[in-house]
């Protein structure tokens, strides 16, 4: 079965939106395998969305202004508390991650408890609706992005400790709400880790494994009419993993 018309219409905006993810987390995902602080994501991931599901309980506008407030707000604040805790507490930053990741998680659940959509509500955040990508928000998206690309391969080495977290809390929010917690992480870590022993091009090949990844997953979800969050995130780890055996093979 191939894709006709109609279905290409809305692929094409979730696959820009991919590459929108993909272009800025794999840079950072590199960073955070350096750092050793893999789950950092899922717990600032968490945090932001949090903050939605809080805008969204107090009745505010699901894509005003507020919301997006609220969840930078909250995904600024672990990230401040986060930079506190790796100067403090460095051996055991990636347990500190996990237990913020847990809270997160349990105070997402408590507030959507009561809220008769809050099953429906929740998978979203997890799994992301990134086939209702709006084509209109695109520019402003990519715009995003391309700041935060440029300050990054610009600036990255006087950022240190605090603007490393707030660059990655902004670059979060905004990708969590695009395309889900699941996405957001699988992207920042796939990539990174397929190409984590490669000696040249690695960038070049950690794009390949985004992109493809989003590709392949995308066209199999409509295709076979399953979820396209959880296809691409299985796409990516067949081609992740095929990458892998083939830089570790030009490597030995």
């Amino acid at each position: 079965m191939i894709p006709d018309s109609a279905e290409f219409g809305i692929l094409w905006p979730a696959f820009i939106a991919g590459l929108l993810v993909t272009a800025t987390h794999v840079p950072l995902g590199m960073q955070v395998l350096k750092r050793g602080i893999v789950f950092i994501d899922l717990a600032i991931a968490q945090i932001a969305g949090v903050g939605v599901i809080l805008a969204d309980y107090l009745g505010w506008e699901p894509t005003g202004v507020a919301v997006q407030i609220a969840a930078l707000s909250a995904a600024l604040l672990c990230a401040m508390i986060l930079t506190w805790t790796e100067r403090r507490w460095p051996e055991v930053q990636e347990a500190i991650i996990g237990v913020v990741f847990v809270l997160a998680s349990s105070a997402a659940i408590l507030i959507l408890a009561k809220n008769p959509r809050g099953g429906e509500n929740l998978k979203d955040l997890l799994s992301g609706q990134i086939l209702w990508v709006n084509a209109a928000r695109l520019p402003l998206e990519a715009l995003f992005y391309g700041v935060i690309l440029a300050i990054w391969f610009g600036f990255r080495e006087r950022l240190g400790r605090i603007g490393f977290y707030v660059l990655f809390a902004c670059v979060v929010t905004v990708a969590v709400q695009l395309v889900g917690l699941f996405l957001v992480f699988t992207t920042l870590v796939v990539p990174a880790l397929a190409t984590y022993y490669s000696r040249h091009h690695r960038y070049l090949k950690a794009y390949t494994v985004g992109v493809l990844g989003y590709a392949l997953g995308l066209l199999v979800s409509v295709v076979t009419d399953l979820p396209s969050g959880a296809m691409i995130v299985c796409a990516m780890a067949a081609v992740g993993a095929a990458m892998a055996v083939v830089a570790g093979r030009r490597t030995a």
